[in-house]
Parts: structure tokens; C-alpha cells; sequence
């Protein structure tokens, strides 16, 4: 996801034309005390800190909600891990198997190169299950960065 914006009045950047944010998010955000940005693309980008650690973690809520029959589905991004080429290592892709199946709300998927922690909530959950969601991304993916990392002192996502 891109991350140029411009900044607007109220300090939040605003998205490209033709890509407004969802206010729902901003006032559920605002609900719980979160500081964020809105991409270019109307997605909202968090950065997460931990309250034990000098690490953080960006996670991304999208704006826009996908649809399965009568369900309306909001996706929560954070990316953990990055391949120098197309392909995941089989290693690595096999260890984020594992992985997902030990987690309850979300799993980790391949987005081009990179491993991306995803969960998936209604699109019309309530403040609290939104900052639920936002935890288990920013805890999963940075426990999995820290995992996978070839350098354990640094925090690249």
C-alpha cells in the first residue's frame, strides 16, 4: 500500500480523489484513543507500539469491506516478513502454515513478495473488536517478523 498523502486541516493526510476513508473507522479509532493516517488509497495505517518492548508494528485497516453472501467483511494488514524474490522460501511459507493454524482471528497470507498477517472482522464490528483485531495483527506479525528475521535487532514492518 502506498503511503503518500496529503496532510489535511485536522492533521489526518487525506486519500486520493475518488478513495474517501470509511468515517466509521475514524470515529471507532478515535473511540479508542488510536493515532493514525488515512494512504492514498482511503485506508487507515497505525503504527503499534508495545508497551514491553521498543518494537512496533504498521497495521492497516481497509476501507474497503468485501462481500460474501449476506456478510459484509473488513480487512485488518499487517506484513511480517519480506522475499527477495516472487516466491516465498518454502521454509518460511510452510513455518506461516504452522503458524496459522494456531492463531483464532486472522491468518497469514502472501501478498506479491511479502507475508501479511490478515484478519478479517465484520465490517460493522463494534469499537472494542476493531482494537481486538488491531492487537492480534501488531502482536502476530511482529512476533513472526522477529521470527523470521535475518537480523534480530531490526523492525522493518
Amino acid at each position: 500500500m502506498a503511503e503518500d498523502s496529503t496532510p489535511t486541516a485536522g492533521g489526518s493526510p487525506a486519500p486520493a480523489p475518488g478513495r474517501a476513508p470509511d468515517p466509521t473507522i475514524a470515529a471507532q479509532l478515535k473511540q479508542l484513543g488510536y493515532e493514525y493516517e488515512v494512504d492514498q488509497d482511503g485506508d487507515y495505517r497505525l503504527l503499534m507500539g508495545f508497551n514491553d518492548s521498543p518494537r512496533s508494528q504498521i497495521v492497516f485497516i481497509r476501507s474497503a469491506t468485501e462481500s460474501y453472501g449476506k456478510y459484509r467483511i473488513r480487512e485488518i494488514w499487517s506484513y511480517a516478513y519480506q522475499s527477495s524474490g516472487d516466491a516465498l522460501p518454502a521454509l518460511v511459507a510452510n513455518r506461516l502454515l504452522e503458524a496459522s493454524n494456531q492463531l483464532i482471528l486472522g491468518s497469514w497470507v502472501k501478498q506479491g513478495n511479502h507475508a501479511v498477517y490478515v484478519a478479517k472482522i465484520p465490517a460493522d464490528a463494534r469499537a472494542e473488536a476493531l482494537g481486538d483485531a488491531l492487537d492480534a495483527a501488531a502482536s502476530s506479525a511482529d512476533d513472526m517478523e522477529l521470527e523470521l528475521a535475518a537480523d534480530i535487532n531490526t523492525d522493518e514492518f
